[in-house]
């Protein structure tokens, strides 16, 4: 049987995670497959610098057309990133009538719409498994697995740089900047961490996970984002001490007809299963009508997790191309004419609890001032933590609260911020007390 041609675009980190991959299953492949994925070219402007796979000179090109031009190539690897080169030539790819295989988030989540009508257009298919969750298989889960159920809920940790950073300050004691350092020394962070750190890559990730589970088009401008930059090591131990564990949650909710997506630092129970997914690891919770709650866990990057989900989406399609049918799986997992635009939930709206901390004077009546006016907003106070821990001439008061609705927060603490015993900007961690929540 003929073999599937592969042009990879992107000689880096995971694109030799592909290689490696290929070279080390290359039977099981074939067996599983019935016919061997031959890589037989491979682009990057820079083909000096070492790498820890290497590739015969013979396969290498500076130049991207050559990929996309050969007629041996079948399907057309996207590893280098980025929003502009990366959409050019996905869009000649399907337009030359190859299909794709992505690990690119960002260009999704920003242009999959597009590029997936593209494909649509000319009777191809776009791979991008590892695009959400690395060597975890949630794409593939919720497009095939979940496909019975409806899907409500999807949340948890998309961002394995930010949940070492987090898992640092609480097991090691590290405030921000020392986590941070660690995580780039031991390779986990970038030199700009700036996607990982303010909450943008769990928002790129989300926005593809919602628009699978609840049948939209990819909206990632209504994603809420929120980083752990701001995260001070007092509040994680004032968590600790309320039973409450941080972490950076994206959360996707379907309630009553409106969807809400949002991503910020989130105290959950000690108990709750994602409380214990520690380090770089990844972990996704899912709620389906049928199925009720499952989870996902894994490592959501490095070179042979993330090489791993790519070489799953090449056996997808070459299937699809040995039996020469036109894909059979639509790319949000809906027929596209059955997407919908389903009223979006702004985080104004949203219901639960939360997490204050007030930087205050240490002066009789403080407390019953502040309470006075988050009761004037309809915020019930569930406890209460007041110590003598003086940190820049103020006293920390921390208060965990019943439900309550987003907006009536804000404007509450716009009230107490102004007032003259507060000495700087309240404090605020929004708390999942249960898997389901339904914030409404």
């Amino acid at each position: 049987m003929r073999a599937i041609g592969i042009g990879l675009i992107g000689w880096g980190t995971v694109g030799c995670g592909v290689i490696q991959t290929l070279r080390d299953n290359a039977e099981a492949i074939e067996n599983r497959l019935g016919a061997p994925l031959k890589l037989l070219r491979v682009a990057d402007l820079d083909l000096d610098r070492p790498r820890p796979v290497a590739v015969p000179s013979e396969l290498l090109t500076t130049r991207a057309e050559e990929i996309m031009n050969d007629p041996e190539i079948h399907i057309v690897v996207e590893l280098m990133g980025g929003l502009g080169a990366a959409r050019t030539f996905i869009r000649q790819a399907l337009e030359n009538k190859k299909y794709v295989v992505t690990a690119n988030k960002a260009l999704l989540a920003h242009h999959g719409n597009e590029l997936f009508d593209i494909a649509r257009q000319n009777g191809r298919a776009i791979g991008f498994e590892a695009s959400v969750g690395g060597g975890i298989p949630i794409i593939k889960s919720l497009r095939e697995g979940l496909a019975g159920n409806r899907i409500d809920t999807i949340f948890g940790i998309l961002n394995g740089t930010a949940n070492y950073i987090l898992t640092r300050m609480t097991e090691g004691g590290l405030d921000f900047d020392a986590a941070l350092g660690e995580a780039q020394a031991k390779g986990y962070a970038e030199a700009d961490p700036a996607l990982d750190i303010e909450g943008t890559d769990a928002a790129h990730k989300l926005a593809i996970a919602s628009a699978l589970s609840f049948g939209t088009p990819i909206q990632f401008d209504a994603v809420y984002t929120e980083g752990i930059s701001r995260i001070d090591p007092l509040d994680v131990q004032f968590g600790e001490e309320f039973g409450y564990r941080l972490k950076l949650l994206a959360i996707g909710r379907n309630t009553n007809g409106r969807v809400g997506m949002r991503v910020h630092p989130t105290f959950i129970p000690k108990d709750h299963i994602l409380a214990g997914v520690s380090g770089a690891y990844n972990a996704v919770h899912i709620h389906g009508n049928s199925v009720g709650n499952i989870m996902l866990y894994g490592m959501g990057a490095g070179m042979l997790p993330t090489g791993s989900a790519v070489v799953s989406d090449l056996m997808d399609i070459a299937r699809d191309i040995l039996a020469e049918t036109p894909p059979r799986i639509a790319p949000l997992a809906f027929l596209p004419d059955r997407l919908k635009e389903i009223p979006l939930k702004p985080i104004s709206d949203i219901s639960t609890c939360y997490y204050f901390r007030f930087s205050a004077l240490d002066r009789p009546g403080v407390l019953s001032k502040i309470s006075g006016i988050l009761g004037a907003n309809e915020i019930s106070i569930s406890a209460v933590i007041q110590k003598g821990r003086e940190t820049e001439g103020s006293v920390p008061i921390v208060m965990v609260t019943h439900e309550a609705v987003e907006a009536n927060v804000r404007k509450a603490l716009e009230e107490i911020d102004r007032l003259d015993m507060v000495l700087a900007p309240t404090q605020l961690i929004r708390i999942e007390n249960h898997e389901t929540q339904a914030d409404d």
